[in-house]
């Protein structure tokens, strides 16, 4: 139910809030709801011009929007990153969910889009590159997942040129070699090289959810799911 709820707010922001995309209200909401580590933190000074569009910026005004840690969490920067985040949400959220109920679920998911959001503001404080996006509270729920269904498998597509396939992959495996990526991808953000993606968010957002998955799982939940698996094998 909270999977679905989320993946809507996600959807109502695109569509309304960011304009789907068009210039003038996407930069607005970059501006508006985005997280801007330096202006966060009060780094950047009173005035600086953060550019969010060929002729449009964002000005710092000097005053910490506090409230875009969880803004930003329902903004995205194109229509691949949305589509490609709330598929992500659809396949790995309602299994955590499961095993959570939706109030701790709710509150996982916001902890780790948190968690996510320090972690990208540690690794690059002074940055004025505007943050958006749920990929790090996904992540969250990817590092979940990984835990708890290690042995789970997962229907992924595979391109060989024109020849394209349905291969079913661990998701252990699947998870693991997406963690690896974020890792070798956000290393040069730690020489102060600023790039698109903020890869340390994901990180944080997949080491934040593998940590609460140990303190929000409900045991009865999980036991009346295993159940379920086991008699869903043995049928």
């Amino acid at each position: 139910m909270v999977t679905a709820l989320l993946i809507a707010l996600n959807c109502i922001a695109w569509l309304s809030l960011q304009g789907m995309g068009t210039e003038r209200p996407f930069a607005n909401s970059l501006c508006q709801f985005g997280l801007i580590p330096a202006d966060l933190l009060g780094i950047a000074p009173e005035g600086t011009r953060v550019q969010v569009g060929q002729t449009l910026y964002c000005v710092v005004d000097g005053m910490p929007g506090w409230f875009s840690l969880f803004s930003s969490m329902f903004m995205h920067g194109g229509w691949m990153h949305i589509i490609g985040n709330m598929w992500f949400l659809w396949v790995f959220g309602d299994n955590v969910e499961d095993v959570m109920g939706p109030v701790r679920f709710l509150a996982f998911y916001i902890l780790s889009g948190l968690g996510a959001a320090a972690a990208q503001i540690f690794s690059d404080p002074a940055s004025t590159v505007p943050m958006v996006g749920a990929s790090g509270a996904i992540g969250g729920v990817m590092g979940a997942y990984a835990r708890l269904y290690p042995r789970a498998r997962v229907n992924t597509l595979l391109f060989l040129g024109i020849w394209i396939t349905r291969i079913e992959v661990p998701a252990l495996a699947m998870l693991g070699y997406w963690f690896l990526l974020q890792l070798l991808g956000g290393l040069p953000a730690l020489g102060g090289a600023e790039g698109g993606v903020a890869f340390w968010a994901h990180i944080g957002g997949f080491v934040c959810g593998l940590g609460l998955s140990f303190l929000l799982v409900d045991p009865e939940r999980r036991r009346r799911q295993h159940y379920l698996r086991v008699r869903q094998t043995l049928a």
